[in-house]
């Protein structure tokens, strides 16, 4: 049986939300966020539409709970997501969420995300979607990085690629991420293996639309991280 998340552990949990050209989809995502009383910090990663400015428009809804960092150029998911990452330890979280910002993740699993946490169990929870659901491409890509993360990496995980994720404040301190794209994803995870950070799977939704499915790690993406993958031992 879950637990119910208290407001006091709501307060203290930050959601970091890399956002490139999302100014169609974002909107809806960080206002449920903060509707179950989370706090947020948005990385706008260079956008070329209106993604601050809804971000924007989002914030004078919650003042409190929005807080927002922009890149001018475009960067990538992984230096996004490290930016959030360095800008969040300013607000002290004890607890520290990543997730996609386009409403491929459901917010209604933040809870069960940081549920190990709360009661714990783990100092870093790694978000596992229903591989069953996943388009072909997307799963048999992430079939190879699953594979190559254990090779490369000595972590066997049930899904490597996936954009949801958290860890305690502590945890976090210890985390250091260098990937400009989608490496990321194994990265974080070699980083929580290095550093000895203990770790749980959770199960989560996942919704596929014809813009997510564009997104994310397919067979190409797959191949310039093996790439990456490689140089990084030398």
């Amino acid at each position: 049986m879950g637990i119910e998340i208290s407001k006091e552990d709501k307060d203290a949990t930050y959601v970091v939300l890399p956002a490139y050209n999302e100014a169609t989809r974002i909107q809806p995502v960080i206002e449920e966020i903060a509707e179950k009383g989370y706090n947020m910090v948005i990385v706008n990663d260079g956008s070329s539409d209106d993604t601050l400015g809804v971000v924007r428009q989002s914030k004078k809804k919650f003042p409190d709970q929005i807080h927002i960092f922009s890149l001018i150029i475009n960067r990538g998911v992984g230096v996004a997501t490290q930016t959030g990452f360095d800008a969040v330890l300013k607000y002290n979280p004890k607890y520290v969420v990543s997730m996609d910002s386009d409403g491929q993740h459901s917010p209604d699993d933040l809870d069960n995300v940081i549920e190990p946490l709360v009661k714990g169990e783990a100092q870093a929870v790694i978000g596992v979607r229903p591989l069953k659901d996943m388009p072909f491409s997307r799963n048999f890509a992430n079939s190879v990085m699953n594979l190559l993360t254990r090779i490369f990496y000595h972590v066997n995980v049930s899904d490597s690629q996936t954009g949801f994720r958290a860890v305690t404040f502590d945890a976090l301190n210890k985390i250091e991420i260098n990937a400009r794209g989608y490496l990321i994803s194994s990265e974080f995870i070699r980083e929580v293996n290095d550093n000895n950070i203990p770790f749980v799977e959770v199960p989560i939704q996942t919704i596929y639309t014809p813009e997510t499915q564009a997104k994310g790690t397919n067979v190409k993406e797959a191949i310039k991280i093996l790439i990456q993958m490689i140089k990084h031992q030398f």
